[in-house]
């Protein structure tokens, strides 16, 4: 994408509003969207992967293989908690990291949530290719966390210049409409793609919805800027 502070610790971003009324570019405001929410799509994937792994290691954990699988887990998501994330995907020399517990202990359900968190760590590292092989390879079961994985997805096709692989990913990551964490945050993203994809109409939908639907969310806050910068005033 165009903005270079994309990737770049402390670098200065522009607000959106100043985007939109210097010389806007749809990608460059997604990108604007992207820096702003960034620091919230990580704490929620951290949370929601905290609350969520019981459910993967429960009916397991007396099974052999799947409990050396959830020890191997131990120190790369303690890395990843630490924002190592190095260390979380490769180890540290003495103990594996995701990528490892992934492929050695392919159909574990430990196993399976090592792709999730490999994915969430190359997204975060700007390999979006990576990322995306990952987040496929994970199987959510149908939990809070399948759809976090969507959106995940939807962030690394936006940023690898995939639009509609975005828009259909965050598709499925809004489909629980009581979750009020991680649907009003993809309908953002949502919205900010179909606008970068010049689907002004599909846009204001979407951020009508999110305005209207989760008001007290933090992404709500925003919502009649964006209305206004794409013509629509009430």
């Amino acid at each position: 994408m165009a903005n270079s502070a994309r990737n770049t610790p402390g670098g200065t971003t522009p607000t959106t509003q100043e985007t939109v009324y210097d010389d806007f570019n749809p990608l460059d405001n997604v990108q604007v969207a992207y820096e702003k929410n960034k620091k919230i799509i990580s704490t929620a994937a951290i949370v929601v992967v905290l609350a969520v792994v019981g459910y993967f290691f429960y009916n397991n954990m007396s099974k052999g293989e799947a409990q050396k699988a959830a020890a191997a887990m131990y120190w790369p998501q303690l890395y990843f908690q630490a924002d190592s994330l190095n260390q979380a995907l490769n180890g540290d020399g003495k103990n594996p990291g995701f990528t490892k517990v992934a492929k050695n202990f392919s159909g574990t359900p430990a196993g399976n949530l090592a792709h999730y968190y490999e994915g969430i760590c190359y997204l975060r590292m700007g390999q979006f290719d990576k990322a995306i092989t990952a987040l496929q390879a994970f199987d959510g079961k149908g939990t809070t966390l399948s759809r976090q994985a969507a959106g995940a997805l939807g962030l690394a096709y936006m940023e690898s210049g995939k639009n509609d692989k975005a828009i259909e990913n965050f598709k499925k990551a809004i489909a629980d409409k009581d979750d009020v964490l991680v649907t009003p945050m993809y309908m953002y993203q949502l919205g900010m793609v179909y606008q970068a994809a010049g689907q002004t109409n599909e846009a204001k939908e979407i951020f009508k919805r999110l305005r209207d639907e989760y008001p007290r969310s933090q992404q709500a806050r925003d919502m009649d800027k964006e209305l206004a910068n794409l013509g629509e005033l009430n």
